[in-house]
């Protein structure tokens, strides 16, 4: 994506580097300058999405649909959003992609959850794992969004949880809490309990590469063999049921709570439709360990 974007000549200055030939440090560099931004540099991100938001605001008479989408639903190069029908999915498409070609850049590795949209995006332009699928027979492989992995073909969030014979040793437990990648909180009460084991251990003084007490190994067993399960836990992405109809009342409800040992906190959407049913879902949840012991006599906040 940086490389789409070009420096403008005076600035060039900023982005001066050195470079050995062959990579023979024994010889005289040569000196260049970068005519786009790169991979690396602080300012890039935040110059990219100047780039883009710029680009998405002059358009916006032409690609309204497009326009928003550009600048409303994109995380640095990852564009995400969510649309009431086909129709509406297929023009944002063709908008944000022709209105990108306007500014010279290229948007491009689609994928969508349903195979209509997937056909109306030329194959080149497609994800990498999908360009090349048979749409009429081939099942959608899992993706992933913003690093949460996500299957297409039941649009459900996933988890995977994959066990490696290490030993029990504090490097080893804070690599395998700290792969759980989890930024929506929904297996957060699972992940709490692997942080609390590992905290036990720095508490007792417990040396990187030193093994863990009698004491703790049997938690430690057991919460990695539930990592396993993760693999069947999954989350609907959408918040409500297709089949759910019109809603006439959203609230947002809060729930948090504490104990000695750690807090968390959830918040869920409720819905009603005209014919006053209710669905609740979960939007997302947090929880932590607590950073210090509470002293006798005091309470949880």
């Amino acid at each position: 994506m940086f490389h789409q974007f070009h420096v403008h000549e005076t600035d060039r200055d900023f982005l001066r580097f050195l470079w050995w030939s062959n990579g023979d440090l024994s010889t005289e560099p040569k000196e260049f300058r970068m005519r786009v931004h790169l991979f690396g540099a602080v300012s890039s991100p935040g110059c990219a999405n100047y780039g883009r938001k710029y680009l998405a605001k002059e358009k916006k008479g032409l690609y309204p649909l497009g326009a928003q989408f550009v600048t409303r639903d994109f995380y640095v190069d990852d564009g995400v959003v969510s649309v009431n029908n086909v129709k509406n999915a297929i023009q944002v498409v063709r908008e944000a992609r022709d209105l990108c070609v306007k500014g010279g850049l290229r948007l491009h590795k689609f994928v969508s959850n349903n195979r209509a949209v997937l056909e109306s995006i030329p194959p080149s332009e497609r994800s990498a794992n999908v360009g090349n699928l048979d749409l009429a027979f081939d099942d959608l492989p899992l993706e992933r969004a913003l690093g949460v992995q996500w299957d297409p073909q039941s649009d459900h969030f996933k988890f995977s949880g994959s066990l490696k014979e290490q030993p029990a040793i504090c490097r080893t437990v804070l690599s395998t809490v700290a792969s759980l990648y989890d930024p929506l909180g929904f297996v957060a009460p699972f992940v709490l309990n692997g942080k609390r084991i590992l905290q036990e251990m720095c508490r007792w003084g417990t040396g990187w590469d030193d093994n863990m007490g009698d004491e703790l190994q049997p938690r430690w067993e057991c919460w990695r063999n539930d990592l396993a399960i993760l693999n069947q836990v999954t989350i609907p992405r959408s918040y409500r049921p297709v089949e759910f109809g019109e809603i006439t009342k959203t609230e947002l409800h809060h729930f948090s709570d504490a104990s000695t040992r750690g807090y968390g906190q959830c918040s869920y959407l409720r819905f009603y439709n005209e014919r006053g049913d209710v669905h609740c879902t979960l939007v997302i949840g947090k929880s932590n360990k607590y950073l210090v012991a509470l002293q006798q006599g005091h309470d949880c906040p």
